[in-house]
């Protein structure tokens, strides 16, 4: 520790009580104050917000490079210049400054790092530093000088993460600061998202074991009745199904995240006022800035409740030179508390909420989440809910793909060395970043997102590849020592790379093709575009990441419609050859030759379809050859087109059916035979027209990637009669429309299934009118719903919304679009008296209910103007082939269903996991039919007699880097959300794992850094008013470590780490 000479000053009291001035060469502030109980104490918090990504790439903010970009960052009502952001500079720049005096505190947030760097912000600064310097860090961390808020390895959004991704990213910063500080966060500060979830406040918050959590973005009517009401801050309790058990007390700043108003910025060049108290220097200005600082003071407490209020003492990227920080606050700290009309102390967001907790004060109760956001009257923050819908895709694929490659890594065994999942781990934490899958970016940044997870995606596909490899080879459960397979699995950048892997010296050539990349959805798949004229066979090898047994369709393109498909009892299949439509084959041109540089040389004209059988955490092979014999092959899809006949169109070949007009194409009648549910339903499109508010002094609002601002709305329709194309087999039924030149969509029915697919092709949206566009499609049903639906939070809870109201105020309605737009990751519904109407998604993006007993869903967004939240830059993505560029085409599908009242959460719960973990696919070639006989062709995880209960999902089966194993489990359905499922239920560890013996099933918090126990002891209960004392909530018990079954009830998430007697092979039963 730094030692200085201390030199006892003598003090002058200034007449007409006013402040001490010295004349002195060195001078000693006192900033050892502590709380002191009848006065109002102002704790000064020193942070630094440090985006992983906006404006520049993390790396670019890590190094302070690109500093060419030199934008103005506009956060009402102040501007926050962001000159050369450098977090290394920040970090280096902390430590002798808080080193200098051991009152000083400061708090940090982001940890991200990144294999590929290595390392990024917190993690690659700490790696950097010598042994001595990392000692220094430590003891500051243990002194409480540095603490660290948070702790994820970034501040996640949180209107368009999932909850699982969310989880993850926390739980990888969490366990890095144990194991490297041996602290756990108390705090949530989620100062800077735009808006707050439910999930957010009782899963990410109470359940990770905070005591609190703060954020910095709420409503701008909402934040006027707060500060009136003083309820700022209050006892959030966002979960109906656990209460007051999962409640947690969070606070909004009065104005944002930075210094309170009257001149407290610090930073080198900043144009606040510094403390000059040099009484032989001119501008003297003690007295002046004490005054300033108390009525900034007084002013905040008189919106907040009890005699401690919190000041931020930073913002973006700040304390790149510390010590002008510091030198202030300690000046300020050492003149008020002389002054004594308020106290002023360094502090923390943890000793602010205990000295919050000590005033033994009633709160007010919030329920609920805080969408939508706005800042202003025409400032909706509800646009960057559906911008870049192409990268918000990628990121929950490689969610859905991360979930089953940890999977696949426990099975065959984790290397620290060697391949693994820890890139896409690290690639998928940094894209929750509030900026980042929100879509809020410069487009450099956004393409450095993208570049990230295809390096991680890499990675892990090699990991993939040998665990499947292993599995497909260990009959004789000897492992993986001689495996030969060759597997394809398509790739989402490098599409047509090999994978070298080595095995006891032999080498093995891996090339791996997966369903979820999204050229194999615009029908690229160079591993099943294969020639099996000459006897050879393709093999599909299915993997299932859920906990139950699940039967679904494929569909891949292949050359040959004269194929039949065989499961490995050598069983036909029944399949289907589909006609791939004109829209993919012009996206398959445009994308493959955007990415390759060339176009493929050849072109399949078919999908070949079928249904396929998995297990549980396991897979099914199947085989697909050329027909020999006359009447074996796939069914050929007959092909109707319907222009302007009278006669109805039906398809679906099971309990539902759907019946369209030919010259009312845009109106099916849906009849579920089974349930009795008949409806009208319309489907149409439309787009919004961005504001442009150029040159409007008064209101110069744009639309733009956070603001949705429309400027009328505009219907979508054919510039002619549109023919109506019909495709049946035994497998699905689909209706084709050309909606625009610009938009195509396919309606979709599988048999045996009770929902309807929608697929849709939008873009390139024109723009040569010069309006920029926000598109989106209607569904329209003659249900009465009386302004009210349902929208997911994170893809967790439901939560009830009703157009133009707010619980929490009364709203003055400016913004009738973009004022009732809602986040959706998982769903929307509705429902009258008698039925209820569903859309489920595959990618996070807005919607509403606009209108009664119609769904809005908002899909793709193409402006020409900036929204003047600091991104500087306008939304709009374009692609580039050969120097030639368009704008971006997306493509993608949404999902919907009617059921009777009541049944609806079974189809929503169920489905969705399926959406969020489609099934992976492998592919292999082989001579004849040696495959079956030679290789392992089914598979499962799980005991052979067990599946998991309907209501139970596993988010986290992952071998951690000590051996040990993190399992999560989750309870999928809400209390009362369903008569059947919505009910206690229970897991049999043991059968998870049948041939390994568990040693100890430790529980955690949900992030992992702590036994579940010893975070329930530590937690905080605060008191709500209105409620007397804490309510009972349903919970599993204890683990019985004899039997080891794991109760969970309604909402529950329980976290274990698993520690097996001896050492394992990762080779199970097939």
């Amino acid at each position: 520790m730094m030692k200085v000479l201390m030199v006892v000053l003598l003090l002058l009291l200034l007449l007409g009580g006013s402040l001490f001035v010295v004349e002195a060469k060195y001078m000693v502030y006192n900033t050892s104050q502590g709380i002191v109980k009848d006065k109002i104490n102002v704790h000064l918090v020193a942070h630094t917000h440090d985006d992983v990504g906006w404006l520049k790439t993390v790396d670019q903010y890590y190094v302070g490079s690109n500093n060419s970009i030199q934008v103005i960052k506009i956060i009402t009502p102040f501007l926050v210049l962001l000159f050369g952001a450098c977090v290394q500079n920040v970090l280096d720049s902390l430590i002798p400054a808080l080193l200098a005096d051991k009152n000083r505190k400061f708090i940090y947030v982001e940890q991200a790092r990144n294999f590929n760097n290595p390392y990024a912000f917190f993690q690659r600064w700490w790696r950097d530093q010598s042994e001595t310097m990392q000692h220094v860090v430590k003891q500051l961390v243990s002194s409480g000088q540095l603490e660290f808020i948070n702790g994820g390895m970034c501040m996640h959004d949180e209107a368009v993460t999932h909850y699982i991704d969310m989880i993850d990213q926390t739980t990888l910063g969490h366990r890095f600061i144990k194991k490297d500080f041996g602290v756990t966060p108390r705090v949530g500060w989620q100062i800077d998202p735009f808006g707050h979830s439910a999930v957010q406040a009782y899963l990410l918050g109470a359940e990770i074991g905070f005591d609190s959590l703060f954020f910095g973005r709420i409503d701008y009517q909402d934040r006027a009745k707060r500060k009136n009401e003083k309820s700022l801050e209050v006892v959030w309790q966002a979960s109906k199904s656990f209460g007051s058990s999962a409640q947690i007390f969070a606070g909004a700043f009065p104005e944002n995240y930075e210094p309170p108003p009257g001149g407290f910025y610090f930073e080198v060049n900043d144009p606040s006022p510094v403390v000059q108290d040099d009484i032989n220097l001119f501008d003297y200005n003690v007295q002046e800035r004490v005054d300033a600082f108390v009525a900034a003071a007084v002013s905040q407490a008189n919106i907040t409740r009890t005699n401690h209020i919190m000041w931020t003492m930073g913002t973006d990227f700040k304390y790149q030179y510390a010590h002008s920080w510091f030198r202030q606050m300690d000046k300020l700290i050492h003149y008020v508390n002389m002054d004594g009309r308020v106290n002023a102390l360094y502090s923390t967001p943890s000793i602010y909420t205990d000295a919050k907790h000590a005033t033994n004060e009633h709160w007010p109760l919030k329920t609920g989440d805080f969408f939508p956001y706005a800042d202003r009257a025409n400032g909706y923050w509800t646009g960057y809910f559906a911008s870049r819908p192409a990268l918000k895709r990628y990121v929950r694929m490689m969610s859905g793909y991360y979930l089953a490659a940890r999977q696949l890594e426990f099975y065959n065994g984790r290397s620290n060395t060697g391949p693994n999942t820890d890139s896409l781990a690290d690639s998928l934490a940094i894209a929750q970043h509030h900026d980042a899958v929100t879509g809020t970016e410069k487009q450099h940044v956004a393409n450095d997102y993208a570049k990230r997870l295809s390096i991680g995606y890499t990675e892990a596909e090699k990991l993939v590849a040998s665990s499947l490899a292993c599995l497909v080879e260990s009959a004789s459960h000897t492992g993986c020592q001689r495996s030969t397979t060759k597997f394809q699995q398509a790739k989402t950048r490098n599409l047509f790379s090999f994978i070298s892997l080595q095995f006891n010296g032999l080498r093995v050539v891996f090339h791996m093709i997966m369903i979820l990349c999204p050229l194999l959805n615009i029908s690229y798949c160079p591993a099943s575009e294969v020639d099996l004229s000459q006897g050879r066979n393709l093999i599909v090898v299915v993997y299932n990441a859920l906990g139950w047994a699940r039967d679904d369709v494929i569909q891949f393109p292949v050359f040959n419609e004269n194929v039949i498909v065989h499961d490995s009892e050598k069983r036909e299949i029944v399949s289907q050859i589909i006609p791939i439509a004109d829209a993919f084959v012009g996206l398959r041109n445009s994308h493959v030759n955007a990415y390759l540089g060339r176009s493929p040389v050849e072109k399949p004209k078919y999908w070949l379809a079928f249904t396929v059988s998995v297990p549980p955490f396991g897979f099914s092979t199947y085989s697909i050859s050329s027909a020999k014999r006359a009447g074996a092959h796939s069914s050929k899809s007959s092909v109707y087109t319907f222009r302007s006949e009278k006669s109805a169109v039906e398809v679906g070949q099971g309990n539902l059916k759907l019946t369209f007009s030919a010259d009312k194409i845009k109106h099916a009648n849906y009849v579920n035979s089974r349930s009795s549910v008949k409806e009208s339903v319309e489907q149409t499109f439309s787009f919004y027209a961005g504001y442009n508010g150029t040159g409007n002094d008064k209101d110069p609002q744009n639309s733009g990637a956070y603001i949705f601002r429309p400027n009328g709305t505009f219907p979508i329709n054919p510039e002619s009669q549109v023919p109506l194309t019909v495709m049946r087999g035994p497998v699905l039924d689909e209706v084709h429309q050309q909606v625009s030149q610009w938009i195509y969509q396919i309606t979709r029915l599988y048999k045996g299934r009770e929902h309807v697919e929608v697929e849709f092709i939008v873009g390139p949206i024109p723009i040569e009118d010069g309006i920029g566009k926000e598109v989106a499609t209607q569904i329209t049903t003659t249900m009465e719903t009386n302004k009210t639906f349902y929208t997911d939070s994170n893809g967790r809870d439901f939560i009830k919304r009703i157009r133009d109201y707010r619980t929490d105020w009364d709203l003055e309605v400016n913004q009738p679009f973009a004022g009732n737009y809602y986040p959706i990751n998982l769903g929307i519904y509705f429902q009258d008296d008698k039925k209820e109407f569903s859309v489920l998604v595959d990618r996070a993006l807005g919607g509403s209910s606009l209108v009664d007993g119609q769904i809005e869903l908002m899909l793709h967004r193409r402006l020409l103007l900036d929204d003047s939240r600091g991104v500087a830059e306008a939304l709009n993505e374009t692609v580039c082939v050969l120097d030639q560029c368009k704008g971006l085409t997306i493509q993608g599908k949404y999902y919907y269903r009617i059921d009777p009242i009541g049944e609806g959460a079974k189809w929503r719960r169920s489905f969705g996991q399926e959406i969020y973990s489609p099934l992976l696919l492998a592919f292999s070639e082989e001579d004849g039919d040696k495959w079956m006989n030679s290789h392992v062709t089914t598979f499962s995880g799980f005991d052979s007699s067990y599946i998991l209960p309907d209501n139970v999902a596993v988010l986290t089966l992952q071998e951690l880097d000590d051996g040990k194993v993190l399992l999560r489990l989750a309870h999928l359905y809400e209390m009362g959300e369903d008569k059947d499922l919505s009910v206690m239920t229970s897991v049999e560890l043991k059968k998870l794992f049948p041939k390994k013996k568990i040693g100890k099933a430790a529980e955690m918090s949900l992030s992992a850094n702590q036994e579940r126990a010893e975070m329930e002891k530590k937690r905080l209960v605060w008191k709500a008013e209105g409620s007397s004392r804490k309510q009972a909530a349903l919970r599993g018990g204890p683990v019985d470590p004899a039997k080891l079954v794991v109760e969970l009830a309604p909402m529950e998430i329980r976290t274990f780490v698993i520690d097996f007697d001896h050492q394992f092979h990762h080779v199970f039963s097939a």
